[in-house]
Parts: structure tokens; sequence; C-alpha cells
């Protein structure tokens, strides 16, 4: 059993002219709908997902053809065999260049996260206020980018140690 969508008027004769037009964008409403009414309107067919989009483009949803009673157009290629063949290509080169790119982020050699780095190669590594006092950052901010960019991002091995009587030594291992 399906339930059929209650739409207002206004609701229905927007989205039947939305659902006439060849790519479903909302393009169009009486001329007494203006500002405030607009917005409730478009806000009452996104409500029941009748429409997607955004502030600038709506378009008619699955979920609008349904209410209409309408079947969704499917999609078309281009017209011309040759210029859909070139897109193809072209798309196919884009996923080759996208895999082909380097996978390593980059790094800035001046930036704080560098020194910090250069801090935990040391032979003696570098404890949390060392680092702290070096970068300026605070000890949280100082093992998230232990967590976060180092270990994650950058897949580095943080490694510690915590010698008797003193502070915890972290090094790149």
């Amino acid at each position: 059993m399906t339930t059929k969508i209650q739409l207002t008027d206004t609701q229905r004769i927007v989205l039947e002219h939305a659902a006439d037009q060849p790519d479903g964008r909302l393009a169009w409403f009486p001329d007494n709908v203006k500002g405030g009414a607009r917005k409730k309107v478009i806000e009452g067919l996104c409500n029941k997902a009748l429409i997607t989009g955004s502030d600038a483009d709506w378009f008619i949803s699955p979920g609008g053809y349904d209410a209409l009673g309408r079947t969704q157009p499917v999609a078309t290629t281009h017209p011309d065999p040759e210029v859909e063949a070139a897109l193809v290509a072209t798309e196919a080169q884009w996923v080759a260049e996208k895999a082909d790119a380097d996978p390593q982020p980059r790094t800035r050699a001046n930036s704080k996260q560098a020194a910090v780095i250069q801090m935990l190669q040391r032979p003696e590594g570098a404890t949390i206020p060392q680092i702290c006092e070096a970068t300026g950052w605070q000890s949280h901010t100082v093992r998230g980018t232990f967590a976060g960019a180092f270990k994650k991002k950058l897949k580095l091995t943080i490694t510690s140690e915590k010698p008797q009587g003193g502070e915890r030594i972290y090094h790149i291992g």
C-alpha cells in the first residue's frame, strides 16, 4: 500500500513544471509566489524529499516524480557518438592520472610540523614540554598531532620511553 503525498496546489504546479523540464530544474514559480512564500514552497517540497539541491538550484527528486505519478526520465548520452567517445576517453584519462598521482602528502620544510619531526628524529628524542616550548602549542595539540598528522596521515611510527623518575621521551622509530 502506497501513501499519497499531500501537495498544495502551488507545490503541485511548481513540481509539474519542473518535471516537464529536461533537467528537472525548479525554474518557474507562479507570479503571485514571491519572497517568503516561495521559500515556504521550497521548504515544504524539500521536507517531503520531493526536491534536492541548494539555495541556488533545486531539482525534482525521484520522490517528486513518484508524487506526481510520473516516471523519472532516463539519462541519455550525447547524440554524437564521437563526442560521447571523447568524453568517455577523457574521464578514463582523469581516473588514470588520479591513480598515478603521488599519494604522499605535502609538507613544508619551515613549518612547526617539520620542526617537531626534526626534534623527534634527534637521538635524544623530545618530550611534550620541549615540543610545547618550541612550537607554542599546548600539550593536547602535540598529542593530537602525533595521533592525527604523524601516525594517520604521514604513516610515521612514534615510539616512547619513560625513564625512571623522568618525563616520557618520544622518538620517530
